[in-house]
C-alpha cells in the first residue's frame, strides 16, 4: 500500500527457483523533509554584554564629536604646536584714529656747571661710619666699603645691591652700585675725558631721580679713580623741601668694568645725616674695579 505523498517503495526482487536467495535487504529510509530555517533573532536576543559595548563606544565618539565642535573655534587654524596665542587689540575706529593725541610735558634740561678738570676732594665735617667689610657687586663688576650701623644693606632696585639709612623717600640717604644708567658709549671710552663726560651725565641723572625738583648742584671735587680707568665727581645739592632750603652732599663714581657701558657707584646723603657725610670720602677712595 502506497503512503500518499512519497514515492512508491523499491520491491525487493523475487527469488529465483532453484538458485541461492539473497539475502534480504532491510528497506531504505523515506527521504526527510528539507530542514527548517532558524527563527530571526531580535533585538532582545542580543546578549546584554554586547549591548553595553556597542552604547560605550557610541558614546565615546559623540562626546569626541561634541568637544571638537564646541571647541574648534578656540584654536587658529595656522596654529603650530607650542605656539602661544596672543590676543590683538581691536582696530581703533576713526573717531579714536583721527584724534588729535594729547601732547606730553616737555622735561625741563637740568643743567650742570662746568665741571672742572681738576678738583680735589675735601675732607668733609662729621664722623665716618666703620668699615665693616666689603661689598662685590659682580652685576656691575666693581666692589667698594660695606658701612657699619646706622647704614644697613638693602634690596633697592634699580641698584645692584645698596646700602640705605631711614625711609625710602625723596631725597634718599643712599650708596647704590649698578651699570651706567644712560644709553652705552658709541664706542669704549678711553680717556679721562671721556670718563669725566659720563659721570656728568650720571650726576645729572641724580638730580633728576633723587632728589625733589628744581635741584641744583655745585661741584666739590673731580679726580680720577684711585684704582683703574674711571672718574669720580663731588657734588653739593641745594633744593627746596617743605618750603625749607635745604643741602645734601653726594658722589658718583664711573668705572671701566671691561665693557662699553662702565659700571656706577653713587652715594647721597641729606643734611638729616650730615653727621655722615665724611663716608664719602670713604667711597671715593675704595671704589675698585673687579
Amino acid at each position: 500500500m502506497q503512503r500518499p505523498g512519497l514515492p512508491p517503495l523499491p520491491q525487493p526482487p523475487v527469488p529465483q527457483a532453484g538458485g541461492p536467495q539473497a539475502p534480504m535487504q532491510p528497506p531504505p529510509p523515506y527521504p526527510f523533509a528539507p530542514a527548517p530555517k532558524p527563527p530571526r533573532r531580535g533585538f532582545g536576543d542580543i546578549p546584554i554584554k554586547v549591548v553595553y559595548l556597542l552604547g560605550a563606544i557610541l558614546g565615546t565618539v559623540g562626546a569626541v564629536f561634541l568637544i571638537f565642535f564646541v571647541f574648534s573655534g578656540d584654536v587658529p587654524a595656522n596654529q603650530t604646536a607650542g605656539e602661544q596665542v596672543v590676543p590683538v587689540s581691536p582696530v581703533p575706529t576713526s573717531a579714536a584714529a583721527t584724534a588729535s593725541p594729547t601732547p606730553s610735558p616737555t622735561p625741563t634740561p637740568i643743567v650742570l656747571p662746568e665741571v672742572p678738570k681738576s678738583k680735589a676732594y675735601a675732607t668733609l665735617p662729621g664722623k665716618a661710619a666703620v668699615v665693616a667689610g666689603t661689598i662685590t657687586d659682580k652685576n656691575s663688576g666693581i666692589s667698594y666699603p660695606k658701612l657699619g650701623a646706622p647704614w644697613k644693606a638693602r634690596d633697592y632696585p634699580p641698584y645692584s645691591v645698596a646700602q640705605r639709612i631711614g625711609k625710602v623717600e625723596i631725597p634718599y640717604t643712599l650708596i647704590g652700585s649698578a651699570m651706567y644708567p644712560g644709553d652705552s658709549p658709541a664706542k669704549k671710552p678711553s680717556t679721562d675725558a671721556d670718563y669725566r663726560a659720563i659721570a656728568t651725565e650720571a650726576a645729572r641723572w641724580t638730580i633728576r631721580t633723587q632728589y625733589p625738583k628744581g635741584a641744583t648742584l655745585e661741584w666739590t671735587a673731580s679726580k680720577k679713580v684711585t684704582v683703574g680707568k674711571g672718574w669720580t665727581l663731588g657734588y653739593k645739592v641745594t633744593y627746596t623741601l617743605d618750603g625749607k632750603k635745604q643741602v645734601a652732599q653726594a658722589m658718583v663714581s664711573v668705572v671701566e668694568v671691561g665693557k662699553t657701558k662702565p659700571a656706577m657707584l653713587l652715594a647721597s646723603i641729606p643734611q638729616e645725616n650730615k653727621a655722615r657725610w665724611p663716608d664719602l670720602n670713604t667711597l671715593a677712595e675704595k671704589v675698585r674695579p673687579l
